[in-house]
């Protein structure tokens, strides 16, 4: 019971998290390969997180951790294997064409206009 409240308090968002939503009252939801983890964050430590350039800002309350995505397709993003059920999301065409390009610039190739 104390390793789960230790890893709960301990939880590194570049490292743990493929992606999180912005709550009311500073509350952030964390979505990891196999947890969903809530917790409330003041509000500097809310701004850092989501100006931190490893998150992309999906829509008004979400943002993904484009270290984490593993396949763009059919809509959505893929944060593993699309056959072993993983964790995915809605994504727009637009901010499908962003992603891709941070993609890019994250692996040292020159994004094409």
């Amino acid at each position: 019971m104390d390793v789960a409240v230790i890893d709960y308090e301990n939880i590194e968002p570049h490292k743990d998290t493929l992606f999180f939503k912005v709550g009311a009252h500073g509350l952030i939801s964390f979505h990891g390969r196999n947890y969903n983890i809530k917790k409330r964050m003041s509000a500097e430590q809310r701004t850092l997180l989501m100006q931190d350039p490893s998150f992309f800002r999906v829509s008004s309350d979400c943002y993904v951790n484009v270290d984490k995505i593993k396949e763009i397709a059919d809509d959505y993003l893929y944060f593993g294997d699309r056959s072993s059920g993983c964790k995915r999301l809605p994504v727009s065409k637009r901010k499908q064409q962003m992603i891709k390009l941070r993609l890019l610039e994250r692996m040292g190739r020159p994004a094409k206009a």
